[in-house]
């Protein structure tokens, strides 16, 4: 039987939600296309070395499924229509898609530019917006779609030192609730999923010390934490699902 195919963006960095979320559907025996981008990683104070996304093609493919990848700019013109081509030249049409890929700086009330606000929208909400709706235009399934987009809880408190990033990835959960009637009847569910913070290298050891006093288990979220949600959301199980934004954060208290 020929396997769904699984479309991830944003999948460059061993410690990454991207690199879990692309095995955990791998574990569920779905092929895998990821992109990356290794301008912004090494532009963040995380970095990626060059090989990393080499190695995590290898990791997947270990667990037994096709997977392909693609360094892209998904703000670049053109990008959408090329890659879509390029997923189906390459391991066949996708019927499943994670939103993972973002952009973020810290932008306040005293530092907030037009240029930076330009680049949050260009990723988290234009070129989120476009994958996703070509996505849906070339559905080629009767059912079993799946649109999962990526939150960062930005209706549940104030983020006020990341004003462009808040402002942007808030829209994607209005996007998620907007459209999710309309594509009900092609076959494909959309939720958004906030993770709350996770562990994924952002973190200096003091933020770290500080977050885990916010979390009742002690502990801060981890890439697995949320992938496993992601995973469920894209099975079967999950098909009465649609238009929701989830807030799995292991009871983080803000």
């Amino acid at each position: 039987m020929q396997r769904r195919i699984a479309l991830v963006t944003g999948v460059s960095r061993h410690k990454g939600l991207g690199k879990a979320i692309c095995l955990e559907l791998a574990g569920r025996d779905m092929d895998i296309f990821f992109t990356y981008w290794t301008a912004y990683d090494n532009a963040m104070p995380w970095k990626v070395a060059a090989e990393e996304p080499q190695q995590i093609q290898a990791e997947i493919e270990q667990l037994g499924v096709r997977c392909a990848s693609l360094e892209l700019d998904l703000t670049a013109p053109n990008a959408i229509t090329n890659l879509l081509e390029h997923i189906e030249n390459t391991l066949g049409k996708p019927s499943i898609l994670i939103n993972n890929a973002t952009y973020s700086t810290s932008t306040s009330i005293d530092d907030l530019s037009a240029t930076e606000l330009d680049k949050h929208y260009a990723v988290n909400v234009k070129a989120t917006t476009l994958l996703t709706i070509e996505f849906i235009r070339q559905f080629a399934f009767a059912s079993g779609g799946r649109i999962i987009n990526i939150s960062s809880g930005q209706s549940l408190g104030e983020m006020s030192n990341e004003i462009a990033y808040a402002i942007t990835k808030g829209a994607i959960e209005t996007f998620t609730q907007t459209i999710s009637q309309s594509i009900a009847a092609k076959g494909i569910t959309i939720n958004a999923v906030n993770p709350g913070p996770i562990d994924t290298g952002w973190m200096d050891k003091q933020l770290y010390q500080e977050l885990e006093q916010c979390f009742p288990t002690g502990r801060v979220g981890q890439p697995e934490d949320a992938s496993r949600l992601i995973g469920f959301l894209c099975s079967e199980e999950a098909r009465w699902i649609t238009g929701q934004i989830i807030h799995s954060e292991g009871g983080f208290i803000r």
